[in-house]
């Protein structure tokens, strides 16, 4: 399981971006939440992000990255997207915007640049936890090295 690359890595090592890979076991079919693949790997949840995908009034998307254990406050996530209101796609959608799948939506390697944001608690650790792009993979990363590869914000995004 863990000789695999994803397209995400792949992105990394041609960017030449230092990471350490985690994998976990999944069942086929089963969803796990983040918090739960933060004990699997053996980390903090404060230190591995979800990536969440929403869509404003004026139909343009844009992607949140915040802990896995907090939620998205839509009001915060709307203003600093400069949007009235957002509201999260529908989860059979994520694919059909991102190229990734409910639970293996990674920062990286979208299939299309999306305005970005990340929480502004990131700035505060050396390094942050995010999917690889695959359910049972993640990545962790500097949050500075992050934003040589993504274009993104630090803002406060949590309720």
């Amino acid at each position: 399981m863990s000789n695999l690359k994803t397209n995400a890595m792949r992105i990394l090592d041609s960017n030449k971006i230092d990471y350490k890979m985690y994998s976990y076991e999944t069942k086929k079919g089963e969803h796990i939440d983040g918090v739960e693949v933060a004990q699997k790997i053996g980390k903090n949840a404060s230190q591995v992000y979800k990536t969440l995908v929403a869509q404003g009034i004026s139909k343009n998307i844009y992607v949140y990255v915040i802990p896995v254990d907090k939620n998205l406050d839509l009001k915060k996530a709307a203003k600093v997207a400069n949007e009235k209101s957002v509201a999260m796609i529908n989860v059979n959608d994520i694919n059909k915007f991102t190229g990734y799948v409910r639970g293996g939506c990674s920062p990286i390697g979208m299939k299309k640049i999306y305005k970005t944001f990340v929480n502004d608690t990131a700035e505060l650790l050396d390094n942050i936890i995010i999917s690889a792009g695959k359910i049972g993979y993640q990545v962790e990363l500097a949050p500075n090295e992050l934003q040589m590869l993504i274009e993104f914000k630090f803002e406060d995004l949590i309720k």
